[in-house]
């Protein structure tokens, strides 16, 4: 076979590649029922693109060190009284029961230790599109870098973190 002619198989099969995907997708033939499991391609490549999304924007670097009890403490506090622990649940506390229709809200200690504090700011501070995360600035009124950043030196800390010491510093009054 001829190399132009090669070429142009490859042209035409990925028009009809893309015509079909098109037809696909906006034909309403994909699902997108949050009951209903996505392909294994769209689940890599949605995990991918948020991925390398976060990655690039995750500009913020954190205000100090996150071993100071007291930010810890605070960010307990902020994560209870922002709502966090109905989609994540928390140490002793199980997500809310509507939780279980997300697309699923990540166990955060399998997760937190994956990203970067930075990473972990942005995704509170901004969401993620097509979840159940909302962001955190888009609020009424935003909520503030310094409260998002105790967030995460709580989430940081998660895994050593008591039920008891979570319990007693989530219904503690803001200090």
């Amino acid at each position: 076979m001829q190399p132009l002619k090669f070429l142009a198989l490859i042209g035409v099969l990925a028009i009809l590649v893309g015509i079909g995907a098109a037809a696909f997708f906006f034909g309403g033939f994909f699902n997108v029922g949050a009951d209903h499991p996505d392909p294994d391609i769209v689940n890599w490549a949605l995990v991918h693109v948020r991925q390398a999304s976060i990655a690039r924007h995750a500009t913020d670097r954190p205000p100090g060190s996150f071993d100071d009890p007291a930010l810890v403490q605070a960010g307990a506090s902020a994560y209870s009284r922002r709502g966090c622990v109905d989609c994540h649940g928390g140490p002793g506390v199980e997500p809310a029961k509507f939780s279980e229709g997300l697309n699923p809200p990540p166990n955060l200690k399998k997760v937190v230790n994956k990203l970067q504090p930075q990473e972990l700011f942005w995704i509170i501070k901004n969401g993620i599109k097509m979840t159940g995360m909302p962001s955190f600035d888009a609020q009424d009124p935003p909520m503030p870098d310094q409260e998002i950043w105790t967030v995460v030196a709580f989430l940081k800390k998660l895994e050593n973190v008591s039920d008891e010491d979570f319990k007693a510093w989530s219904t503690a009054p803001p200090g």
